[in-house]
């Protein structure tokens, strides 16, 4: 266990208590039809049977409206490679910027939905609108999955980090990934 003195943080720094999570970019479509991305950090799975996952993002977030609209959007995994894309997918906003072509981002469709997948990316998670929650500065949107798709030499049961570096933030603008090592303890039959 750490030794050493442990000092107070401020409440609006301790969310990166948390931190690393995997940074995801997550796209949609508005009416329109003209595709967006956006960085999304604060993702989580939240059930099995239905596959739900939950994401947190402003309402006044331009992505959060055209997901709105559609009831759609796509989860795409990048690899620690692409961390000053996700940079940017997560510091412009789709109102006044392409990011696709400023981050070099090239799409395709996706399986079940109208919103694209990211090509670079090596896993995509496509979701469903199942509701959105408003608490506090964010809204909680959760979506079930309706398709999922990864690179077979990145995923088998899980990611094998030998041969795919996450991008994970860690908080602000930084970001870190997974060492090779990967452990799984054992534990005594009861």
């Amino acid at each position: 266990m750490p030794n050493g003195v442990k000092r107070p943080v401020p409440f609006d720094r301790s969310i990166y208590l948390l931190h690393p999570y995997n940074s995801c970019l997550i796209t949609s479509v508005g009416k329109n039809g003209k595709p967006n991305v956006m960085t999304v950090a604060w993702i989580i799975p939240v059930s099995v049977d239905p596959p739900l996952v939950a994401m947190s993002i402003r309402s006044e977030r331009y992505s959060y409206r055209l997901i709105m609209e559609s009831g759609e959007f796509v989860v795409n995994i990048p690899t620690f490679q692409m961390a000053k894309k996700v940079l940017i997918c997560g510091r412009r906003s789709g109102r006044d910027h392409d990011k696709f072509k400023e981050a070099k981002l090239s799409t395709r469709r996706a399986t079940k939905l109208r919103s694209p997948i990211i090509e670079e990316c090596v896993a995509h998670v496509e979701c469903k609108v199942v509701k959105s929650i408003e608490i506090g500065d964010h809204s909680l949107i959760v979506g079930e999955i309706v398709a999922a798709h990864a690179l077979e030499e990145c995923f088998e049961l899980v990611y094998d980090f030998n041969k795919f570096k996450p991008c994970l933030h860690i908080g602000k603008n930084y970001f870190t990934t997974c060492v090779k090592r990967r452990k799984e303890p054992r534990l005594p039959h009861r």
